[in-house]
């Protein structure tokens, strides 16, 4: 069985990508989908690239039953996009950073993740960073509405196996 592949990307890959990658996760093992994908994370810069994912976001997600603790940063190379079928960043500025750095590349595996979302008006998932527990929640409502809105659409295409 072909694998369905799916990158998240964010800058730093500590907070929104590496949530990204655990809530997706969480969505495919409630459906008993988890054999069917592949699924990672990476940052467009190599600030942390080892670390774990932050420790808000974790705290964050293990109150909703989510862990990612086994989650290390890595960077995006040119590699994803021949490993990947699909890159799903978090906000334009990553999406036009990954394609500047990789001018080459297929840019149409790329979409925002906020576009798979029904239900919300925001367009990109904020970087909460710099911002207090408050931002890692809503950082995880929006994934989580987004996750719902991705699946679907490989339940609903030719890409789903």
């Amino acid at each position: 069985m072909r694998k369905n592949k799916i990158l998240f990307i964010c800058m730093g890959n500590i907070c929104r990508s590496p949530s990204a990658e655990a809530v997706f996760a969480a969505q495919l093992a409630k459906a008993g989908l988890q054999d069917e994908f592949i699924i990672d994370s990476a940052g467009t810069h190599a600030y942390h690239i080892g670390h774990s994912p932050d420790k808000r976001s974790v705290a964050a997600a293990l109150k909703r039953g989510i862990d990612m603790q086994h989650l290390r940063a890595r960077q995006v190379e040119a590699a994803d996009f021949e490993k990947f079928d699909r890159l799903i960043v978090m906000d334009r500025a990553n999406l036009m950073e990954i394609k500047s750095r990789f001018p080459d590349a297929n840019h149409q595996k790329m979409s925002l993740m906020m576009s798979y979302a029904y239900d919300r008006v925001e367009t990109e998932v904020p970087d909460p960073y710099y911002g207090d527990g408050d931002g890692f929640e809503l950082v995880l409502d929006l994934l989580a509405d987004a996750s719902i809105g991705l699946l679907s659409e490989y339940k609903d295409s030719s890409d789903y196996s």
